[in-house]
């Protein structure tokens, strides 16, 4: 396979890059589903004359459908793009991209999607969809999955889609609240995912950060400790991973944790522990939910994070929290061999 890429590479540059545009095309209306040419074109950074001749030879060859609402893959665009799948990651560098993080950072299995989420939300969808697949894969009957909040799990709860086993799972949040929109709450998100699989959740209406009084008091209180049992029982756990600064101000934390992030140079947050660039403790949250001890008891655990910008805090969590499964782009994957490179040097 691969030498007949470089073949084609060399001899045939432009059949692989018109290969690259109309996959480009058809991921985009995938994620995008019903889109419109405008929408789509702002997205593709393209004009509606190109797209326009794209679109049609698209149709044509009934991959496309155009309806009222917009353009929406068929089963043989669907069926397509999955078997391309494959082939572009080879064509993009992204399998050798995966074994070299996957070796770096010690992770068992790697996804990585092309693009960067902090250039383009869509890239976020992406890797919403490749969490989504890899939790159907995974499923097994009556399981316990815990999920975490944050943007990214959003996506991959939006991407669910029924499957037997689902049937049978119970999703249930990592933690409480911690005071951001409500779609981005880790109750609302293992919510979404039930609804979507046809599952069932239970919720744990706690706030994230509590007193001291407040922990006492809340862990004894049934429903809560029901939840808690739940948790400690979880299959596997499917978590972001924060920028530290970032989720400190989410929380509306203090000052005083603020300056204690800052002196401790603090890059990355998951499960209500901040860390360092080395994965050491810089601080943690006082709240309910799964912690670190909890997680050595998970069979599997599955993170999901992207955007060059999250680099550090991916290899912060990474190197405290041994995860099995890493799904991120290829902005964050470069990014972090990019890093290594210049700390060793």
């Amino acid at each position: 396979m691969e030498k007949i890429l470089n073949l084609q590479k060399q001899l045939l540059p432009d059949l692989l890059q018109t290969m690259q545009k109309r996959y480009d095309i058809l991921r985009h209306i995938q994620l995008m589903q019903p889109v419109g040419r405008r929408s789509l074109t702002f997205e593709l950074q393209t004009t509606e004359r190109v797209l326009r001749a794209e679109v049609d030879f698209l149709r044509a060859q009934g991959l496309v459908a155009v309806g009222s609402a917009g353009m929406q893959l068929t089963q043989e665009g669907i069926d397509l793009l999955s078997e391309m799948e494959p082939l572009m990651k080879e064509l993009f560098g992204l399998n050798q991209l995966e074994a070299e993080l996957k070796a770096f950072l010690g992770v068992k299995h790697v996804v990585i999607v092309p693009g960067d989420a902090d250039a383009s939300d869509w890239v976020k969808k992406e890797m919403g969809r490749a969490g989504a697949r890899y939790l159907k894969q995974q499923a097994a009957p009556e399981q316990i999955v815990a999920v975490s909040g944050g943007t990214t799990m959003l996506a991959v709860a939006e991407m669910m889609m029924p499957t037997p086993a689902f049937k049978q799972t119970t999703f249930v949040p990592t933690r409480g609240g911690v005071g951001e929109a409500v779609e981005l709450e880790a109750n609302y998100i293992a919510s979404l995912m039930a609804k979507r699989t046809g599952g069932t959740y239970r919720m744990l209406h706690i706030p994230d950060e509590l007193s001291d009084e407040a922990y006492q008091t809340l862990q004894k209180e049934p429903h809560i400790r029901e939840v808690l049992d739940l948790l400690r029982s979880a299959r596997m756990v499917v978590h972001g991973i924060g920028d530290a600064k970032t989720m400190a101000i989410r929380r509306k934390s203090s000052a005083e944790v603020l300056a204690k992030l800052e002196a401790g140079k603090a890059v990355g947050e998951s499960f209500g522990y901040y860390f360092d660039r080395d994965g050491q403790i810089v601080h943690r949250v006082r709240t309910l939910g799964l912690d670190l001890e909890g997680l050595e008891r998970v069979e599997q655990k599955v993170a999901v994070a992207g955007g060059a910008s999250k680099a550090e805090a991916i290899v912060a969590v990474c190197s405290l929290v041994s995860q099995d499964t890493l799904i991120t782009d290829e902005g964050a994957a470069r990014a972090i061999l990019k890093n290594a490179i210049v700390h060793q040097e």
